[in-house]
């Protein structure tokens, strides 16, 4: 899953609307603060939706799946 992400995080400007489709609580500061860091998404999602870690893992697994960068 790391490769998909590498590409993610290389592709970050281009997949941040996407981002921010999936999980609309999220601020365009926290898009800047996350810069592409999966972990950091992870987090910021936990914190705007009062989730579990893993339940936000999950999400993010999800939602890299079906974006196919």
């Amino acid at each position: 899953m790391s490769g998909v992400w590498d590409q993610m995080a290389g592709k970050w400007k281009q997949v941040r609307g996407e981002v921010r489709t999936q999980w609309g609580k999220l601020t365009d500061d926290d898009l800047e603060q996350i810069a592409g860091e999966r972990d950091k998404l992870a987090g910021k999602i936990q914190e705007r939706y009062g989730i579990a870690k893993e339940e936000a893992n999950r999400q993010i697994d999800e939602w890299a799946n079906k974006l196919k960068v």
